[in-house]
């Protein structure tokens, strides 16, 4: 019967994810790149800029950037390190130049629901909280699919997906030291019991350091082996392109594998769209909506053109994805002993650790945001970190393949409610780009609140001013 259920939900999770939700993604991405007039392109100084003053702002509550930290610790998991070698080897080097096109024009994406994440903020005893299930209740003032969204992350994300990371990390341990991965789990599951009973603004922080580390270490070592290969540079980028449009790859039937698997791992990294994302920027205190959308949209590029890329350079910049039988977590060792020796495994195995462990407190987040949003109870939300802990301690001695597969499918819904959402209230945050564009214009630092947008409601972390002088013109929902 297991086996049966198995394959069942095997086939539906090809289904969801080879065909419709690649073209659900890519189809709002490019509305969404034509509503912005390319704003993840045109923007870019903005969101440099919002980074910047997130970083140094205010004291209270959630900052922009811890935000973006928390969001980014979701984000950077191991699918940065093994699910781009897995793009390689089954699609190629071309598959490299999809999964860039994929992150510009998911950023797009990123940029709306994360603005509506925003809008829809409720306060909360630690600052804020939202996200999709918020803004389905009050944007689109259907509860009920704001439940649906819920229950779905929170299975998804909160609980299986930590036990894949536990896994994971247990996994390349026990390869790389010889260490029990029972005992290693004990460890996680403590620590990070520390942190998540700590409340949001410990794992603001938490995630914060862990992010800034992860990306000092992981694109140092990147820029290091690139340095040292200079010359095979221009080879590499030509050896990309080339398996991206060439006619060999058409007469090969590769192309197509190129496209499929850059689109997917750049689509799965990046998570634009999926709606995980915009519940850790609607915890920011910022004075408009657009710079957390901004920030978020940043968060897309970062992950994949230059942490993604750092680990497509690592691979092809050595001969080892030439190697057949080598996928994952192998190639990128593989390719790791080439530039720097046969202690790459040990290296790499404690790079897994930061990421995965950055994941788990990503991931925890959102399905802590959800319960609440589901019914603010104690007891709730005890047996939900119980949950997880359980979860960590589970993935760090078995697999079940089925459970794996149902976190697949809970995820594919997950998403298919999200973009059915944001392409509903895509008009409102584009208002509220145009608000932000007007003030900018004349000089303004951009505030917003609900009157802001002519026709917006429930808007009610918003109701009022930041700073009551300013009144900028006002913009339509249409």
């Amino acid at each position: 019967m297991q086996q049966i259920l198995q394959e069942v939900i095997g086939s539906l999770n090809d289904f969801l994810w080879s065909n419709v939700l690649i073209i659900m993604l890519v189809f709002v991405g490019l509305f969404f790149t034509y509503k912005g007039r390319f704003l993840q392109v045109r923007m870019i100084r903005e969101m440099v800029q919002a980074i910047r003053e997130g970083k140094t702002g205010k004291k209270e509550g959630i900052s922009p950037f811890q935000a973006f930290c928390i969001s980014m610790a979701a984000r950077v998991g191991t699918g940065n390190i093994t699910g781009i070698a897995i793009a390689v080897s089954l699609g190629g080097p071309g598959s490299v130049f999809w999964m860039w096109i994929i992150a510009i024009i998911g950023s797009a994406s990123s940029f709306v629901e994360s603005t509506l994440a925003q809008i829809y903020k409720i306060k909360d005893k630690d600052g804020f909280r939202g996200g999709p299930a918020y803004y389905m209740e009050k944007g689109l003032k259907k509860r009920w699919m704001g439940a649906l969204f819920a229950i779905l992350i929170t299975l998804s994300f909160g609980l299986v997906f930590n036990a894949v990371q536990s896994n994971t990390i247990t996994v390349a341990f026990e390869n790389s030291f010889g260490t029990d991965r029972l005992t290693l789990g004990i460890i996680m599951a403590i620590l990070f019991a520390i942190i998540i009973f700590g409340g949001v603004k410990r794992i603001a922080k938490m995630s914060e350091y862990i992010v800034i580390v992860l990306a000092v270490l992981y694109i140092g070592m990147a820029l290091f082996i690139i340095l040292m290969n200079l010359g095979k540079m221009p080879e590499v980028l030509s050896l990309i392109v080339k398996n991206a449009f060439g006619f060999d790859q058409v007469a090969g039937g590769t192309l197509g594998a190129a496209v499929l698997h850059g689109v997917k791992r750049g689509l799965f990294s990046n998570e634009a769209g999926m709606g995980s994302a915009p519940n850790a920027a609607a915890t920011a205190t910022t004075s408009h909506p657009v710079k957390q959308g901004l920030i978020q949209a940043f968060g897309v590029l970062t992950d994949t053109l230059i942490i993604c890329t750092s680990t497509a350079f690592i691979i092809l910049l050595s001969d080892a994805y030439k190697q057949p039988g080598l996928s994952g977590i192998e190639l990128s060792q593989a390719a790791l002993s080439t530039h720097i020796g046969p202690w790459a495994s040990a290296f790499l195995a404690i790079m897994v650790f930061l990421f995965a462990f950055s994941t788990l407190i990503g991931n925890y987040y959102y399905g802590e945001t959800n319960i609440e949003f589901l019914k603010t109870n104690k007891a709730w939300l005890m047996l939900y970190r119980v949950s997880v802990l359980s979860m960590v301690l589970f993935g760090a001695v078995a697999k079940v393949q089925l459970v794996w597969d149902l976190a697949d499918l809970f995820m594919g819904l997950m998403v298919i409610v999200n973009l059915i959402a944001i392409f509903l209230l895509s008009r409102v945050a584009f208002a509220a780009l145009h608000d932000y564009v007007v003030q900018k214009k004349a000089g303004k630092d951009p505030v917003f609140y609900q009157d802001s947008i002519d026709g917006l409601e429930n808007a009610e972390a918003w109701e009022h001013s930041p700073i009551p002088d300013i009144s900028p013109k006002k913009s339509e929902v249409s």
